[in-house]
């Protein structure tokens, strides 16, 4: 069955448009049909951009394929018009976006490793979402260096300069968090009742 799907891709056109329609048959009998995004003469291997197997109009899914394993290749529209060419990439921004998921990642992992409480992990990770000066001391919580979170991690246990804006902000963070775990519990609770 292998030999007949590279006999099959011999009759592979040289290369597809950027933009055309085409439509393919995999090794596995999945019918693909999609937009050209892109395609590789040497290698076979075809970008189609196809619609959304959620029905989702402003997703779309990409298949990757690799035309020496694929039958009955069909360019069901072509496009002769030379496209646009593509916008540069910011390399600068995705190399930012991409640290700072490696931070959040990071951050995450010392919360784990802390071996402190699962409140305490979700207080850390909750203030790690808004403040980046946030680290481990042993159980505690320090933010911005100077404002220190004890267990059992509540507002009380949030101790700092007592006239620091700080302070008052990691405070406000603090109890928003337990406000919104204590409200969460609450309409599990009330789920759980109301099924039984």
């Amino acid at each position: 069955m292998l030999e007949k799907f590279r006999k099959m891709a011999g009759i592979v056109q040289d290369c597809f448009s950027i933009g055309s329609t085409v439509a393919c048959i995999t090794c596995y009998d999945q019918n693909i049909e999609g937009e050209v995004l892109a395609f590789d003469q040497q290698t076979k291997m075809l970008i189609l951009k196809c619609d959304s197997a959620s029905n989702t109009s402003k997703l779309n899914d990409v298949y990757i394929v690799n035309l020496a394993l694929c039958s009955d290749v069909q360019v069901k529209r072509e496009v002769n018009s030379i496209p646009d060419p593509p916008q540069s990439l910011n390399l600068q921004r995705l190399s930012t976006r991409v640290r700072n998921q490696v931070e959040r990642k990071k951050r995450q992992v010392s919360a784990l490793a802390a071996g402190v409480s699962q409140e305490g992990q979700n207080l850390f990770l909750a203030i790690a979402r808004t403040i980046n000066q946030v680290s481990w001391s042993g159980p505690n919580i320090v933010v911005f260096q100077d404002v220190t979170i004890t267990p059992p991690y509540k507002v009380d246990n949030v101790n700092g300069s007592p006239d620091s804006r700080q302070l008052t902000y990691v405070k406000k963070i603090v109890e928003k968090h337990l406000n919104d775990q204590a409200s969460a519990n609450s309409s599990m609770s009330s789920t759980v009742v109301s099924a039984t």
